[in-house]
């Protein structure tokens, strides 16, 4: 961002409530909102966003989350000009407990790690891709993570966003990570991401790929915080990259999805090991049927 003298908003309104409004702006990747109850019973919620890309931009992105989450009508779109920019991206990221021993952490926070070791630090630098940690369904993969992930493990990430759910699963002992996004942009996010946790990039190869299109590589455990249509598409592909012993995490969900999605899981010949809600957001821990 080489313009820091603004940021865009765009003001949404819908039946839905706050927490579905919420976790849509953060799933279109806003830096803040906020958000009105109105008389009549509906909702508003002005959502806030980068000036790295056009307004256009994230009202396409917006819209598109909205497909698969709730109806939204937009009321307005416009700029905030002239506000204290570093300040508001430092306030709106504080240290984030997650799990039992872990904690997300902007760069900003390294002089607030635990000091005694008993924490995992996940430097994450907020930025264009999906996954800070401070969304619902990014907690429920790192705290279903950090229960499954064994010592050694080799790891699939799908659609690996920010990369965080790499780093943990490396910081907590799997010996490497293979991961997948789609967005060419991920990859330099990734790149500095691993840098701020002094990850080694041999613990981790990172490309371009639709889903499990043309992945040929074996997991114990696979991972994939993402929406729910591409999680049903790629569900029949993943017995042949953990096999019978290996798990895989699902995440991204709506808890009123969870049906599809057990459908489909049956239709894949897997079953549910452990399932997570936090908020409206659900997420499970499942593996192929003995």
């Amino acid at each position: 961002m080489e313009n820091l003298d603004f940021w865009w908003y765009i003001t949404i309104k819908s039946t839905e409530s706050e927490d579905m409004l919420m976790s849509l702006a953060n799933v279109a990747e806003c830096i803040g909102s906020e958000v009105q109850t109105l008389p009549n019973g509906s909702t508003r919620l002005r959502a806030y966003f980068r000036n790295n890309e056009d307004i256009s931009y994230w009202q396409d992105k917006l819209l598109s989350a909205a497909e698969n989450m709730c109806p939204i009508e937009i009321e307005d779109v416009g700029k905030v000009e002239n506000q204290p920019w570093h300040t508001a991206v430092k306030e709106a990221f504080p240290p984030l407990p997650v799990g039992k021993n872990l904690v997300v952490l902007a760069p900003w926070h390294r002089d607030k790690i635990d000091k005694n070791g008993k924490k995992i630090p996940l430097f994450i630098n907020p930025g264009s891709a999906f996954g800070t940690g401070y969304h619902e369904s990014t907690q429920i993969a790192l705290t279903l993570l950090e229960k499954y992930i064994k010592r050694g493990a080799r790891v699939a990430d799908i659609g690996t966003g920010s990369g965080i759910l790499s780093i943990a699963a490396i910081k907590m002992g799997a010996s490497f990570s293979n991961a997948v996004d789609i967005d060419a942009t991920v990859l330099e996010e990734v790149a500095n991401n691993l840098e701020l946790n002094n990850i080694s990039k041999n613990k981790i190869s990172l490309r371009l790929g639709d889903l499990l299109k043309d992945f040929d590589e074996t997991a114990d455990l696979l991972m994939a915080n993402i929406l729910l249509n591409p999680l049903t598409t790629m569900l029949c592909s993943v017995p042949d990259v953990i096999g019978k012993d290996g798990m895989a995490i699902f995440s991204g969900m709506l808890e009123k999805e969870k049906p599809i999605f057990l459908e489909a899981l049956e239709g894949a010949n897997m079953e549910v090991v452990e399932e997570f809600v936090k908020g409206e957001w659900w997420g499970v821990v499942t593996k192929v049927k003995a």
